[in-house]
């Protein structure tokens, strides 16, 4: 008998004796196929046995196979009531796929306050998406107070984490003024942290901070530059029509130079199709 069999007779012995940890290695055992041959019907079986007595990675593993209906027959309040059994144990996983589901509201009831509760539990340790989550529902007053000053923090936690949309709202924020102070300097190092990750409303916004001088001298080259890249990202009718107008203000030169500026930010930030 090799170490290997011995493992999996060890783990295999101690959760036929009841022990929850065992049942959920031996779950994912099955479930992977590591170690031993892939059945998932086992894996079902084993971290149900787990999960049932408490096993906070087993709750969440049964929740998704509940929510996904590929392994077992599809069962949302299945899946709800594990995932939820999972959260009230800490496990950020199952917190944060509940509030997206209260949020959604397609599976089960739409509930904002449930979505605040959980995404706030999440957030609060480091969740970046649960982080931006929070401040839109913050800003539009979505199960709590609207408060832009929360939808702020939030945004900013998430946005210094690399989420793109928290950047680009956060960008937004400073740019309005609504939460925070003012600042359009801010909002243009928060606007090209998005637009560098692809976002092309963030490119866009760019592109109407440099048409307007908004961050010193007006700077048509650079919006033509980033309405073209945004218009390349797919905002084809606000970046095209603001690209044109910008273009009858630039010579020929000027133009084809904002275009291979334009060329070469996107190939130096692997934004090619």
């Amino acid at each position: 008998m090799n170490e290997k069999t011995e493992d999996i007779n060890d783990i295999t012995k101690s959760a036929e004796q009841g022990n929850a940890n065992a049942q959920y290695n031996l779950g994912v055992m099955y479930l992977e196929g590591e170690l031993i041959t892939q059945d998932h019907k086992q894996a079902v079986k084993w971290f149900t046995k787990s999960a049932e007595q408490g096993n906070a990675n087993a709750q969440y593993n049964l929740g998704v196979m509940y929510l996904e209906g590929e392994l077992i027959t599809q069962d949302y309040k299945q899946a709800v009531k594990w995932f939820t059994k999972s959260a009230e144990q800490g496990n950020a996983n199952a917190q944060y796929t509940l509030g997206v589901m209260y949020l959604e509201g397609e599976l089960i009831t739409q509930d904002y306050k449930q979505a605040v509760k959980w995404f706030t539990k999440v957030a609060e340790q480091g969740n970046a998406n649960a982080q931006y989550n929070l401040g839109v529902m913050c800003s539009k007053g979505e199960g709590v107070i609207q408060d832009y000053n929360q939808a702020a923090k939030w945004f900013t936690k998430s946005a210094e984490q690399g989420n793109a949309n928290a950047q680009l709202n956060l960008g937004e924020m400073y740019s309005s003024g609504k939460g925070v102070t003012k600042d359009y300097r801010k909002a243009e190092t928060w606007f090209t942290k998005s637009a560098e990750q692809g976002d092309s409303k963030a490119q866009y916004n760019l592109g109407v901070m440099y048409a307007n001088g908004n961050v010193g001298i007006q700077d048509n080259n650079k919006a033509y530059m980033y309405f073209n890249i945004s218009a390349y990202n797919g905002n084809f009718e606000k970046a095209i029509a603001n690209r044109e107008k910008i273009g009858r203000l630039l010579s020929i030169e000027k133009i084809n130079n904002a275009q291979k500026l334009s060329r070469d930010w996107i190939e130096s930030h692997n934004q090619n199709v």
